[in-house]
């Protein structure tokens, strides 16, 4: 039953959700292609007064992002305490389900999508 749970969260986590906050504001997961490498995806997590605000904000960043229908790949407690507790309130990590990988900033996904100097 555990190993049925965790295979069910990650797949879980492949999708996009949201978890309203008693404050009103709201935590969106998605998932969104990685800048540098076609083909592969990165969970990311933003912070935000709305929906809709949280998308305006990836796409401001430059990263193409599409507007997630359900709620199957809603945050858990900690990816919610992990985006709360970063400065910028948008945080990523590649590996879906890898709970020993940290959180990263954006400024390091978008690195990689910027040309070497």
């Amino acid at each position: 039953m555990l190993i049925e749970d965790s295979a069910r969260g990650s797949e879980a986590a492949c999708h996009g959700g949201f978890v309203r906050l008693p404050d009103g504001s709201v935590v969106v997961a998605l998932p969104v292609p990685h800048p540098a490498m076609p083909g592969r995806k990165v969970r990311v997590l933003v912070h935000a007064a709305s929906r809709p605000r949280a998308l305006t904000r990836l796409r401001n960043l430059g990263l193409r992002v599409f507007s997630p229908r359900g709620n199957a790949g809603a945050p858990t407690p900690d990816e919610i305490s992990a985006v709360l507790h970063h400065p910028e309130g948008v945080v990523w990590r590649s590996t879906w389900g890898d709970v020993t990988e940290g959180w990263h900033p954006m400024a390091r996904l978008l690195a990689h999508d910027r040309p070497a100097a």
